[in-house]
C-alpha cells in the first residue's frame, strides 16, 4: 500500500486531516517557508531555539535599558542576576556561576577538573561541546553508549569510572534524543561513584520535562552531595539564545573552582538585566513550555500520519526517523532553505528537528513532502 493510499484508508476525520500531507510546488516551497513577517533567512530548526522567543517584560527590559547598558561592563547588573538566581533555587549567592550560556559553564567544568592523565565519562549521543572542552585540556573522554530506550546507561558507565575520573557528564534531557533517565537511578548512580569523582548535571532543557513523573531537577531537590555541578541556561525556554547567559549551582568551594575559569567580563549587563527580567516572568515560562508540548505531539501525529517513527521526546526537539540517509534528508531541507540537526552518531538515520512556531512546522512537513518517493519510503 502507497502512502497516499495508505492515508485515504485512515479515513477524513479532523485529526487526519491536519495530519495529511500537503501537495506543495517547488516554486510555492520558498513563500511557505518565508512565511509573513519572517526574519530574512533559513527556517532554522536546528539550534533548539525557543519558538516563542523571550516574553514582552523581557523586550521592553532591554529597550529601557540599552541606552545605558550596551555601553558598560557587567557589574550590579550580574550581581543583581546572581542574587535573584539565589533566590529562586533557594541556595546562597556563594553558589551560583554565571557562564556565557551553559557551554561556557561546561568549558569551565572541563577546564577546572580535567587534564591530562584524567579522564571524563560521557553518554553518547549528548551534547559534544563538554567533550571537546574536556578533551582539549589533555583529558581522555570514555563514552558509553545510550540504552535501548535512549537513557544512559548508567552501570555501563560506572563500570568505566576509574580513580582517574574527573567527572561524569549527564545531560537530563539529554540532546539529541530528548530522552530522559530518571532520578532515582540516576541518585544510586551518583552514591556508587568515587569520592573523587564531580558528577556535571546539565539541565539546559528542564523546563520542558518538569511534569514527566520520573524527572526532578537536581537545583529543585538537590542530594546534598558537593560533588554535583547543575548546569541551566537562558537560551531555551526564557528565548535569550542571542544574549548568552547560563549558570551553575554546586557547592561553595565547587562554585570557586569554577569561578577561577570565567572569562574577564564574561557576562554582559544587558544580557544580564534581560536574564533577571526572564528568570522573574513565570506565566511566560508555563505558557512556553504548554504550548512546545502541544506543537510536540503534533509533530509527532503529522510524524504517524506519514508511518515514521520518532523517540519519544521531554525536549523542544525531536528524533525522527527518516528511514534514508539523514545527510540526504538534512541537504534536501537545505536546499528548501530549511536548517535541521542531523547526523547524529549512532542514528544515521535519523534528523533532530527543533520544534518551531507553527508556520516552521508546517513549513518543515510541506518540506519532507517534497522529497523524492525512493528518501521516503
Amino acid at each position: 500500500m502507497d502512502r497516499r493510499t495508505l492515508l485515504k484508508s485512515l479515513g477524513t476525520g479532523a485529526v487526519l486531516h491536519a495530519a495529511a500531507p500537503a501537495i506543495v510546488r517547488g516554486a510555492e516551497v520558498g513563500d511557505v517557508v518565508a512565511g509573513e513577517g519572517r526574519r530574512p533567512g533559513p527556517v532554522r530548526l536546528h539550534r533548539n531555539e525557543a519558538a516563542l522567543g523571550p516574553s514582552a517584560g523581557v523586550l521592553a527590559a532591554i529597550r529601557d535599558a540599552s541606552a545605558n547598558a550596551t555601553s558598560r561592563y557587567a557589574g550590579a547588573e550580574a550581581a543583581a542576576l546572581c542574587d535573584a538566581l539565589a533566590a529562586a533555587h533557594r541556595v546562597s549567592r556563594d553558589e551560583i556561576v554565571l557562564g556565557c550560556g551553559s557551554s561556557e559553564i561546561l568549558r569551565m567544568a572541563a577546564a577546572a577538573f580535567a587534564h591530562r592523565g584524567k579522564n571524563i565519562v560521557v553518554p553518547l549521543p549528548s551534547f559534544d561541546p563538554f567533550t571537546d572542552a574536556a578533551v582539549a585540556t589533555g583529558a581522555e573522554a570514555i563514552a558509553v553508549w545510550l540504552t535501548s530506550i535512549h537513557a544512559h546507561d548508567l552501570d555501563a558507565m560506572r563500570a568505566k569510572v576509574t580513580a582517574d575520573t574527573a567527572l561524569v557528564y549527564v545531560c537530563n534531557p539529554n540532546n539529541p534524543t530528548g530522552t530522559l533517565t530518571g532520578r532515582r537511578d540516576l541518585e544510586r548512580f551518583i552514591e556508587r561513584l568515587p569520592s573523587t569523582t564531580h558528577v556535571l548535571v546539565d539541565e539546559a532543557y528542564h523546563h520542558y520535562a518538569a511534569a514527566a513523573p520520573d524527572y526532578v531537577s537536581f537545583i529543585d531537590r538537590p542530594i546534598g552531595d558537593r560533588r554535583v555541578i547543575v548546569t541551566r541556561t537562558f537560551s531555551a525556554i526564557y528565548g535569550l539564545a542571542g544574549l548568552r547567559v547560563g549558570y551553575a549551582v554546586a557547592a561553595p568551594d565547587v562554585a570557586n573552582r569554577l569561578r577561577a575559569q570565567e572569562l574577564s567580563e564574561g557576562v554582559g549587563a544587558l544580557a544580564s538585566i534581560a536574564a533577571a527580567a526572564a528568570l522573574g516572568d513565570v506565566e511566560h515560562v508555563r505558557r512556553s513550555a504548554r504550548l512546545n508540548a502541544d506543537a510536540r505531539q503534533e509533530f509527532v501525529n503529522q510524524a504517524n500520519a506519514r508511518m515514521h517513527r520518532t523517540i519519544d521526546s521531554h525536549a523542544n526537539f525531536v528524533m525522527l526517523d527518516t528511514v534514508r540517509p539523514a545527510a540526504h534528508v538534512v541537504e534536501h531541507f537545505r536546499t528548501n532553505d530549511m536548517l535541521i540537526g542531523g547526523p547524529v552518531p549512532g542514528f544515521p538515520k535519523h534528523v533532530r528537528v527543533s520544534i518551531g512556531s507553527a508556520d516552521d512546522m508546517r513549513a518543515f512537513w510541506r518540506v519532507w513532502d517534497l522529497m523524492p518517493r525512493r528518501m521516503t519510503m
